[in-house]
């Protein structure tokens, strides 16, 4: 790799923090616009000397990634082929209709459609590309049906930034209510008699507030404020049971939660409270009749339990346990129907599907046998029904969807994913390792490569992790990472703590005051790969986004010779700083997820000895290349750009270093299904570039 002998400098501008009676400066701070706000709705009034920086990285990184264009060119084909281009999903019934989403070839935005639930001919009813024409960046953000399937209440982001723009459209005629709900969370909810629609609002500060009533054909100013959330630190989100005779008003941040109800069939009833919140109890409700069906993790039921109580006397003094409480078996989500409730649960780091007769309490779980898998369970639309949907994938096997009847226990294949450049599950090996991490736990890694490739040291291996928010990675399939396996690279996933994959006590052990585990752990499971001879430590390319950027970050501060690369996608670096600045979108919110460094002078501490962006130092690192998105209200652009700038002065050596923004997006990258590709194709090039392999 080829160093350009100027790369970009941003100025150093220091200013100095008080916090806690310490003392801290930063360089960087003015990269931060004062008027981010704005920022996020029109990216052109981002200040000039702001832009100038990330357009002078844009353009080192463009130069420096030059002579891997053709290999960028090739990878991204190779992805595309990958796609079946006029793909489509199984449509879901829904009353006298099936509704579905499909794409054309050459689309890069799904059409939402339906048919008569027995089949026949096709109704558009949102095509996403005529709607995105002439937009540098679109993205839908949900559509629904009205209960009567007379209108369509769907939303869109057309600067990246997640303000959303609520529409509702006649389904007979295609065209929408001549008015615009703006700055929306996305989506809403239809009363039972579709003539009143429920949305959520989001503030200056990007967070979901509020909730309005909307009639359809009135003017929105006019929308009655159903509810308001006074507390910073709490998200609203809207939905409706699987019923559909309840709309659910949820409030929560990562530990606790509140639930308010609405009668979808008297949608201006005030809304009734289940519990009030509590902190550390969480709770989510489905309903059947007049009685409740509440999943919560009450009673130190750290890996949840599933309760019941009457809906006209909901209180926690009314919960009747129904499925126990199993420690190591995580209860993830359930479904209620008229006949029977499903839920998704984990035990020993795999998922399982049970089912339970409501009428006698029987219970039957739909069995798998590979040794690693991936399982997801749809709700569809309809409650009165014996039947499921589900899908499942492995690292080597293409997703598969299926239809369960509940009462025959008979599974049909409805679709199986092509690949249609081809695929042959046979040419690939998946495996499950455990990695010894140094306090005794073990970190399960899912690993795949192909059969041909050898294990002897030599391999160039890509090691992704994330690790934050309970969230676990499934082991599966994934036809982008065939392009690097492919290619000799073996691909390996490190289920590290802070996800769930062990069950709740994964989640606690790799947050707030124990947040390093989350680290040392991908450290072991990079260690445990080169000591099982998959790879070398300077052929290990380490790869995380949001949270597990902030991840790529601490271990390039932790072991930066046990990597040889690393790709941080919109990465949480400035750890500190943004949790010390409760006006950004998620920060209060983050606070139990992080600790509250404003109040709390040990979380300060904490966080300070750990946050990659105060943890630069003057020491080699690895390759790096950062990927930031300019309207992001999840990971501000600016984290990434002060880490690469304080990298620039800091670190020894003639590793590379780069920065790419995207200026025409927020916090996924770009909204096109193939402009997307291009992104991944970028990230694999500097991967292979890393190992030789370019």
């Amino acid at each position: 790799m080829k160093q350009d002998a100027f790369p970009p400098r941003a100025d150093a501008r220091p200013l100095t923090h008080q916090t806690h009676g310490i003392s801290r400066q930063d360089d960087y701070d003015w990269l931060r616009a004062e008027n981010w706000q704005e920022v996020m709705r029109d990216p052109s009034v981002l200040a000039e000397d702001i832009r100038a920086y990330l357009e002078a990285e844009n353009a080192y990184q463009d130069a420096q990634m030059a002579p891997t264009g053709k290999l960028q060119e090739q990878l991204f084909a190779e992805m595309r082929g990958r796609i079946k281009e006029d793909d489509s999903s199984v449509p879901s019934p829904d009353g006298p209709y099936a509704y579905g989403l499909r794409f054309e070839t050459g689309g890069q935005q799904p059409i939402f459609f339906r048919t008569p639930r027995d089949g026949g001919e096709e109704t558009v009813l949102l095509h996403g590309d005529r709607e995105a024409e002439g937009r540098p960046y679109f993205k839908l953000g949900g559509a629904g049906q009205s209960p009567d399937h007379k209108l369509l209440a769907w939303a869109y982001d057309d600067k990246g930034s997640e303000f959303y723009s609520l529409r509702i459209r006649d389904t007979a005629t295609g065209k929408d209510m001549d008015y615009l709900i703006e700055d929306t969370a996305g989506g809403g909810v239809f009363s039972t008699d579709g003539k009143f629609v429920f949305y959520i609002r989001l503030d200056a500060n990007h967070r979901p507030s509020k909730l309005f009533r909307h009639e359809i054909g009135t003017d929105p100013a006019k929308d009655v404020l159903v509810y308001e959330e006074q507390d910073a630190g709490f998200f609203m989100s809207v939905g409706k049971t699987q019923s559909g005779e309840t709309i659910v008003i949820e409030i929560h941040d990562h530990e606790t939660s509140e639930v308010w109800m609405i009668p979808a069939n008297l949608p201006a009833s005030d809304p009734v409270l289940i519990a009030p919140r509590e902190t550390g109890i969480e709770y989510s409700v489905d309903d059947n009749g007049g009685m409740l069906y509440i999943l919560t993790n009450a009673g130190d039921a750290e890996d949840f339990k599933i309760v019941t109580a009457p809906k006209d006397n909901p209180g926690r003094d009314n919960w009747t346990d129904l499925v126990d409480h199993k420690p190591g078996c995580l209860i993830l989500s359930h479904c209620v129907y008229k006949s029977f409730m499903t839920r998704l649960e984990r035990e020993d780091g795999l998922p399982r599907i049970v089912i339970r007769r409501l009428a006698d309490n029987i219970e039957h779980s739909i069995a798998f046998d590979e040794e690693a898998y991936s399982l997801g369970l749809g709700g569809g639309y309809e409650f009165d029904t014996a039947t499921i949907r589900f899908t499942y994938s492995s690292m080597t096997t293409p997703s598969q969807t299926f239809d369960y009847n509940v009462e025959t226990r008979e599974r049909v294949l409805r679709k199986e994913q092509e690949v249609p450049s081809g695929h042959k599950a046979a040419d690939y090996v998946t495996r499950r390792l455990m990695a010894p991490a140094a306090d005794g736990e073990t970190v399960p890694i899912s690993v795949l490569y192909r059969k041909d490739t050898r294990l002897d040291g030599s391999a160039p291996l890509l090691l992704y992790g994330y690790g934050s928010y309970g969230m676990t990675i499934p082991a599966s399939f994934n036809t982008n990472s065939l392009s690097l396996v492919d290619r000799g690279f073996v691909y390996a996933i490190a289920h590290i703590r802070g996800g769930k994959d062990k069950g709740f006590r994964w989640y606690k052990d790799g947050r707030r005051e124990t947040k390093k585990n989350t680290f040392t752990d991908f450290i072991a499971a990079a260690d445990h790969l080169v000591a099982e001879n998959f790879t070398a430590h300077d052929r290990i390319v380490a790869q995380g986004g949001s949270a597990g950027g902030m991840l790529m970050g601490a271990i390039a501060n932790l072991a930066p010779t046990k990597f040889g690369g690393i790709l941080a996608e919109v990465p949480f670096v400035d750890v500190l700083n943004t949790m010390l600045d409760d006006t950004l979108p998620l920060t209060p919110p983050e606070w139990p997820e992080w600790g509250n460094p404003v109040t709390d002078k040990d979380a300060y501490e904490y966080i300070a000895s750990y946050s990659p962006y105060d943890n630069v130092v003057a020491q080699d690192y690895p390759a790096i290349l950062a990927v930031a998105g300019l309207t992001d209200p999840r990971v501000t652009y600016w984290e990434p750009a002060k880490w690469v700038a304080k990298l620039r002065t800091l670190k020894t050596g003639d590793s590379l270093l780069m920065l790419k923004t995207n200026m025409e997006a927020g916090h996924g990258g770009a909204s096109g299904r193939f402009d997307r590709l291009k992104e991944v194709a970028l990230n694999q090039a500097f991967a292979l570039m890393v190992a030789g392999k370019a």
